[in-house]
């Protein structure tokens, strides 16, 4: 490793942990050369991951894009921060399991859809309003309509 203090190659680890999250190891090191010590941090490498939309352009995969949507569909809504964070976690670990360089954004949304849907049903209907691009009031009536028959079919199951 080089020491970002003289540039010289070479240095030993004093401390090594895992970060708060898990996804990396924080390592404490001390150049040989000068004595300077700082942090580094080893994570494991990830292959790109690209987003096909609905125009056929591509994008790599952005998770923070997927959560600026669920904060704008869930404002004003009891839903925490925490709750938006682990299902954009969820999402991002579904479509990595997958296994692809690609997946469509049609998927992602869907995935996405489905998670909120079970945590609070406005912000579903706020995302899939956008997400679906209802043409017009028909379609998003029939969207909730659909959700409407889901509920009172569990009521009765009850």
């Amino acid at each position: 490793m080089i020491c970002p203090h003289c540039h010289k190659n070479g240095s030993r680890v004093i401390d090594s942990r895992p970060s708060e999250d898990g996804t990396c190891i924080r390592r404490r090191r001390e150049c040989a050369n000068c004595g300077f010590r700082f942090t580094t941090f080893e994570r494991y490498e990830e292959t790109p991951l690209l987003v096909v939309k609905k125009d056929g352009t591509r994008q790599e995969f952005n998770r923070q894009k997927i959560l600026n949507g669920l904060v704008r569909s869930a404002e004003k809504r009891p839903v925490s921060m925490e709750q938006l964070t682990k299902i954009a976690d969820k999402v991002e670990s579904q479509v990595r399991r997958l296994g692809e360089t690609e997946v469509s954004s049609q998927l992602i949304g869907k995935y996405v859809m489905t998670e909120l849907k079970a945590v609070d049903e406005v912000s579903y209907i706020r995302f899939a309003s956008v997400y679906r691009q209802f043409k017009d009031v028909d379609a998003f009536m029939s969207e909730l309509q659909t959700m409407i028959g889901n509920n009172k079919r569990s009521d009765h199951n009850d």
